[in-house]
C-alpha cells in the first residue's frame, strides 16, 4: 500500500531552544540600549509619531508587571491583555509570561464587531485579571458591568505601575510544556476555541520562523496585525523578543484607513519583515494609485509573508505588477502556511519567489517547504472509512488533494477544556504514530513542495461532485465590477432539494445607481458556466454586512447563520 507523501524538512528545532522559554531572552538583554519596540502613532494628523522602548526599558517595565501580578495570581492563572495595540500590550503580554501566568491575548472592547467575541472568550478562560493600559480603565470597567462577563477581581493599567531599575527578579519557573498562554482561534468555520501553546511550542515556533525567513538582531519587523491574532502575535511581539532584533508596528485600523501608511513601514526601516493576510495586498493594490506608490522606495524589503488565509495567484501578479517598478523584490514575496493550532507556522516558500502551479482546473500558490516539523497529506473523509486512520487509512496517490496533517514541537497542546475536541483534531494517528495534528485544510505535494487547496470543513457537496467555496468566490468576485475579492462568502445549505450553494457578496462602496437584478443574473450565470451549479440563492449586502474573523476574513459559517436559517429558507436577519 502506499504511503501518505511526506514534506521534506528541512531543518529541526534545537534543543536548547525547547528548553528555553521565550521570556528568558530579555535577561540576555538587561543593557541594551537599541531600540526593541516601536509603536507608530498616527492619531495626530499630521506625521506619525515614534514611540519607542529600548531591550533595557522593556525588561524594566515587564518586571514591574510581573512583580505586581505576583501580589495578585498564582503561576498558571489565566491574565486577559484587553488593551489597545500599542506599547502597553507589549509590556503587559510579555510580564504576564514573566510572573508566569496564562497570557490570553485579546482585543480592547472599542469595536463593536469584536465585542461578541470578546465576552465569549472572557467566559471560556476565567480570566479575573486584566491587563491593559491607564486610557482604557473607566471603558473596560463600564464593559465588565454591562456585559455578561464575570466580573475581573482587578484590572491594572500596566503603563501605570511603579518601576524600579534596581529590580533584578527572574521569570517565574516554569516548564516548557506549561501554558505560555491561549490562542482564541479566529473562528470561520466554528466558534472560538482557545489553543493551548505551551512555552515549548511557542519557543520551537518563533526559531521555526527566524529560520525560514533569516531573521536575526538586523531585522525589523514592521506591521499592523493585531497582536491578538496568531499571526500578528508571532510576527511582530514573539519572533523579536527570539531575533533581538527590532519591531515598527502601528494599530490595525490605521492601515485600512490608510493603506499606504504599510508601504511607509516598510519604506522607512532597514532590512524589513512583513506580514499580512491575501486581503491586504489585494488592498493596498487598489487603494493605493500609482502616484503615491511612487513616493516609497519598497528595495529594503527583504520579506513580505502572505499567510493566515488563502494565497490568490490574482493577488500576487497584481501586488508585484503594481510594486516591483518600485524596488520591491519579487523573491521577498513569501507565501505561507500556518494555523494557531500550530502557534503559526507551518511551512513558507524561498527566495525564488512565489509559483503558480495548478490543482483540478485552478490556480493555485504553492507554498513551500516546513521547518522543524513533519507535514504529510492523508486521504479526506470522503475517501477514508476508519476515523483514527492507520494502517486501514487509505494513502492519496502521489500528487493527489488530501488533508495536511502536522506533527512536531510547534503543535499546540489542545484546545482550552475541550477534550473531546482536543482529542479528535491534536491525537490523531497516522502509521501506529500518534500525535498528530489534523489541520482539517486540504492540501497537495507536487516535487515536495506543499500547496494548500481549501478547507475540509468549507467544502462544497453537490450531486456528489467536490467544489471549494474559494473557487466559486472567486467567479463571483469577477462576475460583475460592483462585486469583488474577499467580499464573497459561499457556503452549502440544506434543505428539501438537497444540497444548494447559497452566495452572499458586498457592493462595492461606491456604486450610484446599481441594478441588483442584473448582478445577480451575472453571477448566477457566472458560477453556472464556471462550475456547473445552480445557486439555491444570491444576496447582495451593503458593505460590511459579511460578517469577519478578528483578523478580517470573511467568516463562512457565521454568514450562513446570518443569512440562512436552520430550517432551511431564508434569513429575516439577511441584507
Amino acid at each position: 500500500m502506499p504511503r501518505p507523501e511526506d514534506v521534506p524538512v528541512l531543518s529541526e528545532v534545537p534543543e536548547e531552544v525547547l528548553r528555553t522559554p521565550l521570556v528568558r531572552r530579555l535577561l540576555e538583554r538587561a543593557d541594551v540600549e537599541r531600540p526593541a519596540y516601536t509603536h507608530l502613532d498616527c492619531s495626530n494628523r499630521h506625521e506619525p509619531v515614534e514611540d519607542t522602548l529600548t531591550w533595557a526599558e522593556l525588561l524594566v517595565h515587564v518586571r514591574a508587571v510581573a512583580a505586581k501580578l505576583r501580589e495578585v495570581i498564582q503561576p498558571g492563572d489565566r491574565v486577559a491583555i484587553t488593551a489597545r495595540q500599542d506599547l502597553s500590550y507589549v509590556v503587559a503580554f510579555f510580564g504576564a509570561l514573566y510572573a508566569g501566568a496564562v497570557a490570553v491575548p485579546l482585543s480592547a472592547p472599542d469595536v463593536r464587531a469584536h465585542r461578541e467575541r470578546l465576552v465569549g472568550v472572557l467566559n471560556d478562560c476565567d480570566a479575573d485579571i486584566w491587563l491593559t493600559s491607564e486610557a482604557l480603565v473607566e471603558r473596560l470597567t463600564e464593559f465588565s458591568e454591562t456585559e455578561p462577563v464575570p466580573a475581573p477581581r482587578e484590572i491594572i493599567a500596566v503603563d501605570t505601575l511603579p518601576t524600579d531599575p534596581a529590580d533584578r527578579s527572574l521569570p517565574s519557573p516554569v516548564s516548557p510544556e506549561d501554558p505560555a498562554y491561549l490562542q482564541y482561534t479566529s473562528g470561520t468555520t466554528r466558534s472560538p476555541a482557545g489553543v493551548i501553546v505551551t512555552h515549548r511550542a511557542l519557543s520551537a515556533a518563533c526559531w521555526q520562523i527566524c529560520d525560514a525567513y533569516d531573521v536575526d538582531e538586523r531585522t525589523t519587523c514592521v506591521g499592523w496585525i493585531p497582536f491578538f491574532h496568531d499571526m500578528g502575535l508571532a510576527q511582530l511581539l514573539a519572533g523579536t523578543m527570539h531575533s533581538g532584533g527590532r519591531t515598527v508596528f502601528i494599530a490595525p485600523l490605521e492601515f485600512i484607513r490608510r493603506p499606504e501608511r504599510w508601504l511607509l513601514l516598510m519604506s522607512s526601516y532597514p532590512n524589513t519583515l512583513t506580514a499580512a493576510p491575501n486581503f491586504a495586498y489585494d488592498l493596498v493594490t487598489e487603494a493605493v494609485p500609482e502616484a503615491k506608490r511612487a513616493e516609497y522606495d519598497l528595495s529594503t524589503v527583504s520579506i513580505a509573508l502572505s499567510g493566515s488565509e488563502p494565497v490568490r495567484a490574482a493577488t500576487v501578479r497584481e501586488f508585484l505588477a503594481a510594486y516591483e517598478p518600485h524596488g520591491f523584490p519579487r523573491g521577498a514575496f513569501r507565501p505561507s502556511y500556518g494555523l494557531a493550532e500550530a502557534t503559526v507556522y507551518v511551512a513558507s516558500g524561498d527566495s525564488g519567489g512565489p509559483v503558480v502551479t495548478e490543482v483540478d482546473g485552478r490556480e493555485v500558490v504553492e507554498i513551500g517547504w516546513p521547518r522543524g516539523q513533519r507535514v504529510r497529506v492523508v486521504p479526506t473523509p470522503d475517501r477514508v472509512l476508519p476515523a483514527k486512520g492507520d494502517a486501514d487509512r487509505v494513502s492519496p496517490a502521489k500528487g493527489e488533494v488530501g488533508e495536511i496533517w502536522v506533527k512536531g514541537p510547534n503543535v499546540a497542546a489542545g484546545y482550552w477544556r475541550r477534550p473531546d475536541l482536543t482529542a479528535e483534531v491534536f491525537d490523531a494517528e497516522l502509521d501506529g504514530e500518534g500525535g498528530w495534528l489534523r489541520t482539517g485544510d486540504l492540501g497537495i505535494i507536487r516535487d515536495g513542495r506543499l500547496s494548500v487547496t481549501g478547507r475540509i470543513k468549507d467544502l462544497i457537496i453537490i450531486d456528489g461532485r467536490n467544489h471549494s467555496p474559494h473557487d466559486i468566490e472567486e467567479t463571483v468576485a469577477a462576475a460583475h465590477p460592483l462585486l469583488g475579492p474577499e467580499r464573497v462568502a459561499a457556503f452549502s445549505v440544506d434543505g428539501d432539494e438537497g444540497e444548494g450553494v447559497v452566495v452572499v457578496a458586498e457592493r462595492a462602496r461606491k456604486a450610484p445607481g446599481f441594478d441588483e437584478s442584473e448582478i445577480e443574473r451575472a453571477v448566477t450565470r457566472a458560477v453556472a458556466e464556471r462550475h456547473d451549479v445552480r445557486l439555491r440563492a444570491f444576496f447582495l449586502v451593503k458593505p460590511g454586512g459579511l460578517p469577519r474573523t478578528s483578523s478580517g476574513k470573511v467568516a463562512r459559517s457565521a454568514a450562513r447563520t446570518r443569512y440562512w436559517t436552520a430550517d432551511g429558507t431564508e434569513s429575516t436577519h439577511g441584507s
